[in-house]
């Protein structure tokens, strides 16, 4: 009966509990690489594109309204959308700056 459970893999070999952990190991790593990484990247560069806001840039909230900034306070921005028409947004709304037509040519 004893060398039934020794066989079965209770008999506490080291080795055989590394290689039972190891595909946990490869799955959280090839998610840290595929999801979370480029996730973090991603995130940084939306923070650094909302700091580097100015007046006149043309910006896309995340609502899907197309505008121009004419005014900026600390977290408010107040935006143009056409025949006199301002709105205040926070300015974390904003999802991302359109860029300059004709700036590639």
């Amino acid at each position: 009966m004893i060398n039934i459970a020794y066989a079965a893999g209770s008999g506490g070999d080291p080795g055989s509990f590394m290689m039972t952990l190891m595909p946990l190991v490869l799955i959280f790593v090839v998610f840290y690489f595929l999801l979370i990484m480029p996730q973090q990247k991603k995130a940084a560069s939306h923070k650094q594109m909302l700091s580097a806001l100015k007046k006149g840039d043309d910006v896309v909230t995340s609502g899907g309204i197309h505008a121009k900034i004419v005014g900026i306070a600390d977290q408010v921005l107040t935006l143009d959308v056409g025949d006199k028409v301002k709105i205040k947004v926070s300015r974390d709304a904003i999802a991302y700056k359109k860029a300059k037509e004709g700036a590639n040519q």
